[in-house]
């Protein structure tokens, strides 16, 4: 399938509107930020990746204040070129790939209820900033993201190579681990925006296995539960480095479905 142009995405009717009314948050939705901050803020030194713990920084999220979106994208901007792209909520896949694609990453703009503090079933703005906004100044890790979007493009009409790919996702930007100075650190964001989760994982419990192209994508995750396995790269430039082997492996097995 061709690739879209950026503008056919960002004129895309199923955005309009969708923008950060940063006034409009209460007092609850302040408190459910700190909360879920500092819970887990005191969890990085010992657990986040290097370079998650660098764009945390450079961006300067508090538990004080709300992410504000245009204070990212200026700092985005300058760092990769990346922004933050406001989204209504979950999204198709040829929305949410095209906005990668073009460097756009999107984030809902709403936060859980003080009730739903250890789980949700669809990502909130917690999840899509404290976690996933951070590594987008690291630049072989955007370089990773954009490409596995345009490999996704390439095939949005083929269910079969989304659901591979999606594993591939999976598992590296929502629950990848890195190995950095001969110990396990955490980039994926679903670990990053889950306090339990960050501690189970770099435990002995789980399995942690070599990053492998062909071995992720003949593997289904769990959505509602801890993973049993993760998969471990050596460096964010491997990450990067795997995007040919991803796209011949992806070929190979959309040839041969049935063994999948």
């Amino acid at each position: 399938m061709p690739l879209p142009d950026e503008s056919r995405i960002l004129s895309d009717p199923r955005l309009k509107g969708s923008k950060q009314d940063y006034d409009s948050y209460t007092a609850e939705d302040l408190e459910v930020w700190k909360i879920l901050f500092e819970r887990q803020y005191e969890n990085l030194p010992n657990a986040a990746s290097k370079a998650y713990l660098d764009g945390l920084n450079l961006i300067g999220f508090s538990s004080k204040e709300i992410a504000n979106f245009n204070k990212v994208n200026q700092i985005l901007g300058d760092s990769t070129k990346w922004s933050v792209q406001v989204v209504p909520g979950l999204i198709d896949n040829d929305l949410f790939f095209g906005l990668l694609y073009h460097k756009r990453f999107p984030s809902s703009t709403w936060l859980r209820k003080k009730e739903q503090l250890d789980y949700l079933q669809e990502p909130d703005m917690f999840h899509d900033a404290f976690a996933h906004l951070p590594l987008l100044t690291h630049q072989p890790y955007v370089a990773f993201l954009s490409d596995l979007a345009r490999i996704a493009l390439t095939n949005l009409d083929n269910p079969l190579a989304i659901e591979l790919l999606s594993r591939m996702y999976w598992f590296t930007i929502e629950f990848g681990l890195i190995l950095e100075n001969g110990s396990l650190r955490v980039y994926g964001a679903g670990i990053l925006s889950s306090a339990g989760e960050t501690k189970y994982c770099l435990s002995e419990e789980p399995r942690h296995l070599d990053f492998d192209v062909e071995t992720i994508l003949n593997n289904p995750y769990w959505k509602n539960r801890f993973q049993d396995r993760y998969y471990v790269i050596e460096s964010y430039e491997q990450l990067y480095a795997s995007i040919p082997e991803i796209e011949e492996c992806l070929e190979r097995m959309l040839k041969k479905p049935a063994d999948i």
